[in-house]
């Protein structure tokens, strides 16, 4: 099992590698999703974000779009993983688990620390989540 710590970790980047762990067969955790940074221009992060989010049709149906930032980051995942829906893709998809913060089960565990230094240009996505 891996334990990575999110924080300061540019999004993509972990999702890319967190998917390649996941359908080798690893159980990956990603620890302080709530800090993990998007790069690139603010405003046109959060105006991709809320006309993603105003695409919703009819309650029942559509794209359905979290504001908590570990989902965002669990779906960001999910779009790095081929056939997230049947086989490889769905049993991959089930090893990774999320969480916002250290659960006390994980404090005392040795974690991946994926962070660098922040760029210049980026949002945190819990800034984008509220």
């Amino acid at each position: 099992m891996k334990i990575i710590d999110g924080k300061n970790a540019i999004l993509g980047r972990l999702a890319s590698y967190v998917a390649k762990e996941s359908l080798k067969g690893e159980e990956v955790v990603i620890l302080n999703c709530d800090q993990v940074i998007i790069t690139g221009n603010k405003k046109f992060i959060e105006e991709d974000f809320k006309a993603k989010r105003r695409r919703v049709g009819f309650s029942q149906k559509g794209p359905k779009i979290s504001r908590t930032p570990y989902l965002i980051v669990k779906r960001t995942i999910r779009g790095m993983i081929p056939n997230y829906r049947t086989g490889r893709g769905r049993e991959a998809f089930k090893r990774i688990k999320c969480y916002n913060g250290i659960p006390k089960e994980f404090e005392d565990k040795k974690k991946i620390i994926s962070g660098k230094e922040k760029q210049d240009k980026f949002i945190l996505v819990k800034d984008l989540s509220k």
